[in-house]
């Protein structure tokens, strides 16, 4: 018999810039991997599905695959996401679609003319 025990977390890192370039924030924080993203790496189970409230929602600028892990990008340019962010999640679709991770953190206050990158790291051990 064989049973294999897959563990998935994440890790996020936020990274809150002004519009000449200075880091503003920056903050690491773990990550919750919710089950629809359980169920879409191929684990079953019930929870989140969507954000509790969305600012706003950019594509990926890269994802890097690596032993074990992958590191998805995201940069929220000025007039994107601007507000207090408190939240972030990961989702396979510009509109809808299934959320894979969500985390909660204390709030960023990110202007309308600051950036604010997201790398956001999986791992399945």
């Amino acid at each position: 018999m064989i049973n294999d025990l897959i563990k998935v977390k994440g890790e996020l890192k936020l990274t809150l810039t002004s519009p000449q370039g200075n880091v503003k924030h920056e903050v690491i924080v773990p990550n919750l991997v919710v089950t629809a993203g359980k169920n879409f790496i191929a684990a079953a189970a019930a929870g989140n599905t969507a954000l509790g409230s969305e600012a706003g929602r950019v594509a990926l600028t890269s994802s890097t695959v690596s032993t074990n892990s992958v590191a998805y990008v995201a940069s929220f340019g000025a007039g994107t996401g601007t507000g207090a962010i408190t939240e972030a999640g990961l989702l396979n679709a510009s509109s809808s679609g299934t959320l894979l991770c969500r985390t909660v953190f204390s709030v960023i206050n990110k202007g309308a003319s600051d950036t604010l990158g997201i790398t956001w790291t999986v791992t399945i051990s």
